[in-house]
């Protein structure tokens, strides 16, 4: 961005930043998956996750050399070691995934963690749940049978994967929205790759081959387009609303998909559609009773 861009963006509303935010993150995380894609041809994906943690540590540094190491201190360590855990899982499967599933099938799947959200917050932050809400849930959830279809076709390991992903994704970003009401976004970002980078190492030991001259540039851009990804998606929901920014973050599926099939050929095909559909209603809905229950408390 220019200076004048930085001071337009600046005068913005909280919530039209935000939304710009989510967009823009949106077309990162799509650009990054299909590279994702790309890659898991020669390398292992916990190799990836690895590489991703690492060059975006280092993405990270020149925002980090300009706050000061001082930003980092922090009165949740523990808080910031689960949402580390959380998000370490929810890479590790969902890269799994992304090698074996077609990206707008793994996208839709995965646009089930705001339902699990609103679940675990149930279960951790204990929520009042009425039924409404649970009516909601249970035909997002329904949502995710449609393009999973048991029973017409079988379910595999990737699809799976992409749950256990979407699960953990909102347990991270529960800890996450906690965590941003004390702790600059940046430094969120900062101990994520920071912390993940030596977890990830053990078990990409394991299966370690070392990257093609290509394949190096590729995993630093997807470091980087990551971190900045990672970055704007923080500030996008510490600045509004989880139900104002859901109808933002869907148009993922039209991005990836496309790029599912220029890239890769791959169809999408209107079982996917429709239970994309029917999880980003519910998943609104959901946004929308929790946000008036807050309102009301």
């Amino acid at each position: 961005m220019s200076s004048l861009q930085v001071s337009r963006f600046a005068k913005l509303s909280d919530p039209t930043k935000a939304a710009l935010l989510i967009v823009f993150a949106g077309v990162l995380f799509s650009s990054m998956n299909a590279m994702i894609r790309h890659v898991s041809g020669e390398l292992h994906p916990l190799e990836i996750v690895f590489f991703r943690s690492l060059f975006g540590f280092v993405a990270m540094m020149p925002w980090l050399s300009r706050q000061g190491f001082g930003v980092l201190r922090t009165g949740r360590p523990a808080l910031i070691g689960l949402r580390t855990l959380f998000g370490f899982v929810s890479m590790a499967t969902w890269f799994s995934a992304l090698a074996i599933v077609p990206l707008g099938n793994a996208v839709a799947l995965g646009f089930t963690a705001p339902l699990f959200a609103a679940v675990a917050a149930v279960i951790v932050l204990h929520e009042v749940i009425r039924a409404r809400r649970i009516t909601a849930l249970v035909v997002g959830f329904a949502g995710m049978l449609v393009i999973l279809r048991p029973g017409v076709q079988s379910i595999g390991t990737g699809e799976i994967m992409v749950v256990v992903s979407a699960l953990a994704m909102a347990l991270s970003v529960i800890t996450m929205k906690v965590l941003t009401r004390t702790e600059q976004v940046g430094s969120l970002v900062v101990y994520q790759t920071m912390l993940t980078t030596p977890i990830a190492l053990v078990p990409a030991l394991f299966v370690w081959t070392w990257p093609s001259a290509e394949m190096w540039m590729w995993v630093i851009l997807i470091g980087v387009v990551a971190s900045t990804a990672h970055m704007a998606f923080t500030r996008a929901i510490s600045l509004a609303d989880t139900m104002y920014l859901m109808p933002f973050d869907y148009l993922r599926l039209p991005q990836v998909a496309f790029l599912g099939w220029a890239l890769f050929g791959e169809p999408t095909d209107i079982y996917t559609w429709a239970g994309a559909a029917i999880i980003a209603v519910s998943s609104v809905y959901v946004a929308h009773r929790e946000a008036k229950a807050r309102a009301q408390r």
